[in-house]
C-alpha cells in the first residue's frame, strides 16, 4: 500500500499562522464589541511615535528633560527644601501653558499663592484657575473633575504634603493616622493616571522634604504622600537651591536671587539624571535671558571676546548684564537664538525653526506698518515750519 504523503513544514506553519490570526481578529473584534473602539489597537497603527511636550518655560530645564520639555498626559513631581524654587518652576510651566493658548489651573492646597509674584512670572491670573480646598479629598477631586473635562492643559498641586485627609481634619490633635495619606494619594494615583493621558493632561505635583528616623548609611530624606506618586511620576525633579546671586552697582551687597540647581532624577520618556542650573531673581523668577546667554555662549552662538559678547559680528554688549539688558530689549533676536539653541539640541525640526522664523518676520513687519509716519501727513506741514522757526532762532 502506497504511504500517504506528508505535510512539508511550510504548510503546517501557513495554517497554523492562518488559524492564530484568524483567532486573534475574532477577539479583538469582541474586545471592541464589550468595551467600545479604541479599547486595543497595534501600538504601530495609532500611537504617536514623538512624544508631544510642551516647554516648561526654562531653556536650561527643557535641555535637561531630553524631549524638549514637559510630556503632555504624563504625572511630573517636583520636590526639594523649603524656599528652593519649587513654585517659582511651576508657575514658569502655568505661564508657558497660557502662552501656547493653555488652560492652567491652580490648586493652592498651601494656601501660599502670591498673586503678584505670580503675574511678574508671566502668569495671567484674570485666566488662571484656582482653587483653595477645605481638605485633600476635596483637592484631589477637583483636579479628576477638571482632568476629565478634558479642557485643562495643565494642572498644578501645591503641595501633596498638604493635601490633609478628611479624617485628620475632623480628628483632634495628637490622633494618629497611619498611612491615611499615603492610602490616599495611591487611590488618586490610580483613578487619575489612565485620564490624564487619554487627555494629555500635565499634572504637576509640588512635595515637600521630610527625613527618616534613624537612618545611619544613605541618604535619610523622603517625600511624604507615600510611593504611588513616585511609580506614576514619569518626571521628578530635585530643585535645590545653591549659592546668593549679588547685585550690581548700588545693589552689590544686596542678595537679588540664588544660583538655583534642578537636576532630573527619573525620567521616562528621556535618559535621566541630567541637570539645569538656573538663576532665580527675586521678584521674577528663572532669568530665561541669563540663560540663553551662558547656553548660547557655550555653543558658540553668541561669541565671547574677553567681557564683551556679539552676535552676528555686533556686539550686543559689555559684561553679562548688560548682554542680558539687550536680549530683554531685543525680543526678536532673543528668540532667534533660542531658534537656534532648541535646533542644536533637536528639540524643533529645521522646517518648525523657519515656519517660527518666517512668523517672527511678519509679524515684525506688522509692527513696523503700523508705525506712524509723518508723510503725506496733515501735521507734516506743521513739523516742517516748526523745524525752520527752530533753525531761524538758532541763526
Amino acid at each position: 500500500m502506497a504511504k500517504k504523503a506528508s505535510k512539508k513544514p511550510e504548510e503546517i506553519k501557513k495554517k497554523f499562522g492562518e488559524e492564530r490570526e484568524k483567532a486573534l481578529g475574532e477577539a479583538l473584534k469582541k474586545i471592541e464589541k464589550d468595551f467600545g473602539k479604541g479599547a486595543i489597537m497595534r501600538l504601530g497603527e495609532h500611537a504617536e511615535q514623538k512624544v508631544q511636550v510642551m516647554s516648561s518655560g526654562s531653556l536650561a530645564l527643557d535641555i535637561a528633560l531630553g524631549a524638549g520639555g514637559y510630556p503632555k498626559g504624563r504625572i511630573i513631581e517636583i520636590y526639594g527644601p523649603e524656599s528652593s524654587g519649587k513654585t517659582t518652576v511651576a508657575l514658569h510651566a502655568v505661564a508657558q501653558a497660557q502662552k501656547e493658548g493653555g488652560i492652567a489651573a491652580f490648586i493652592d492646597a498651601e494656601h501660599a499663592l502670591d498673586p503678584a509674584y505670580a503675574a511678574a512670572l508671566g502668569v495671567n491670573i484674570d485666566e488662571l484657575l484656582l482653587s483653595q480646598p477645605d481638605s485633600g479629598e476635596q483637592g484631589l477631586e477637583i483636579a479628576e473633575k477638571l482632568i476629565d473635562s478634558g479642557a485643562i492643559d495643565l494642572v498644578v498641586v501645591d503641595s501633596v504634603a498638604a493635601l490633609v485627609p478628611r479624617a485628620e481634619i475632623d480628628g483632634d490633635i495628637g490622633d494618629s493616622h497611619v498611612g491615611l495619606q499615603a492610602r490616599m494619594m495611591s487611590q488618586a494615583m490610580r483613578k487619575l493616571g489612565a485620564s490624564i493621558n487619554k487627555t494629555k493632561t500635565i499634572a504637576i505635583f509640588i512635595n515637600q522634604l521630610r527625613e527618616k528616623v534613624g537612618v545611619m548609611f544613605g541618604n535619610p530624606e523622603t517625600t511624604p504622600g507615600g510611593r504611588a506618586l513616585k511609580f506614576y511620576a514619569s518626571v521628578r525633579l530635585d530643585v535645590r537651591g545653591n549659592t546668593q546671586i549679588k547685585g550690581t552697582g548700588d545693589q552689590k551687597d544686596t542678595n537679588v536671587g540664588k544660583e538655583t540647581k534642578i537636576k532630573v532624577v527619573k525620567n521616562k520618556v528621556a535618559p535621566p539624571f541630567k541637570e539645569a542650573n538656573v538663576e532665580i531673581i527675586y521678584g521674577e523668577g528663572i532669568s530665561q535671558t541669563g540663560e540663553l546667554l551662558k547656553i548660547a555662549s557655550d555653543l558658540d552662538i553668541v561669541k565671547k571676546a574677553g567681557s564683551w559678547y556679539s552676535y552676528n559680528d555686533e556686539k550686543i554688549g559689555q559684561g553679562s548684564e548688560n548682554a542680558k539688558k539687550y536680549l530683554a530689549e531685543h525680543p526678536e533676536i532673543f528668540e532667534e537664538i533660542d531658534r537656534k539653541v532648541r535646533l542644536h539640541y533637536g528639540m524643533i525640526t529645521e522646517e518648525e525653526a523657519e515656519k517660527a522664523e518666517n512668523k517672527s518676520q511678519s509679524a515684525k513687519k506688522a509692527e513696523d506698518d503700523k508705525a506712524p509716519s509723518i508723510e503725506n501727513e496733515e501735521g507734516a506741514d506743521e513739523l516742517v515750519l516748526d523745524l525752520e522757526d527752530t533753525i531761524e532762532i538758532e541763526e
